[in-house]
């Protein structure tokens, strides 16, 4: 169930890009390291990496749309505090489970639609604000 970032994807502000396209890469990780029963430190540690680079990319977002007034920055800093709030339960489920592949497969499925879906109904948005720029 692992997904690319595609050109379709694209936002079009560079920086943005550029990170959506790391966390792609790192979920894919976590897909495939819980795909072939990996460890449970190795899983632990991209899904570390994960919730921390989703708070920097949302905090380097949301400075870059108050910087540019964009007028819809307080529907997605609630978007990013919603999505947070579920990588953290996700984060705490698969430590009390000792590492359960169900919980890597429904935090890869979260993220996956979260990416999707995010990056194509809001975030692209920001994009098109900034033509208008």
């Amino acid at each position: 169930m692992s997904i690319e970032w595609t050109p379709n994807l694209s936002v079009g502000v560079k920086n943005i890009d550029d990170q959506h396209k790391v966390w792609f890469e790192k979920a894919n990780e976590l897909f495939e390291a819980g795909k072939e029963k990996r460890a449970k430190e190795y899983i632990n540690q991209l899904i570390d990496f994960l919730d921390e680079y989703t708070k920097y990319h949302f905090k380097d977002e949301e400075k870059y749309m108050a910087e540019i007034n964009y007028p819809e920055l307080e529907a997605q800093k609630k978007a990013h505090a919603s999505f947070i709030e579920e990588l953290s339960k996700l984060k705490s489920e698969f430590n009390k489970d000792g590492g359960n592949i169900l919980v890597i497969i429904n935090a890869n499925t979260m993220i996956i639609n979260w990416l999707s879906n995010h990056i194509t109904s809001m975030d692209k948005k920001i994009g098109d604000y900034v033509k208008t720029l």
